[in-house]
């Protein structure tokens, strides 16, 4: 299977993430995180799905830390979803497959 999430970090968020034209989601997550784990393969397939239409970056928080506090992130994972350089939508806790894609489909 191909990766279709990338890898986002403090060094390129600016960029990547709130420079994007269109809309980014990025999972803030864990290697040591099993909801994180859990949540993955639905988060490759929406990744997947929306390819060309949406981004999706997974920030490893042990490896990062600068972003995920700006934003306040507590609890893993947190997906939050980016749309003109500014934050539109937050989930946190392990969700399925459609509840990420219905978060994405309202910003596409």
């Amino acid at each position: 299977m191909a990766n279709f999430t990338k890898a986002v970090t403090d060094g390129d968020f600016e960029t990547d993430v709130l420079g994007a034209d269109k809309p980014v989601l990025v999972d803030f997550w864990a290697e040591w995180c099993g909801p994180c784990r859990m949540i993955a393969p639905s988060l490759e397939a929406v990744a997947e799905e929306y390819e060309g239409k949406a981004g999706i970056y997974k920030m490893n928080v042990d490896e990062n830390q600068n972003v995920p506090q700006r934003f306040g992130i507590r609890g893993i994972p947190t997906l939050i979803l980016f749309k003109g350089g500014e934050e539109q939508e937050r989930i946190v806790g392990a969700v399925s497959k459609d509840a990420i894609a219905k978060v994405i489909e309202k910003y596409v």
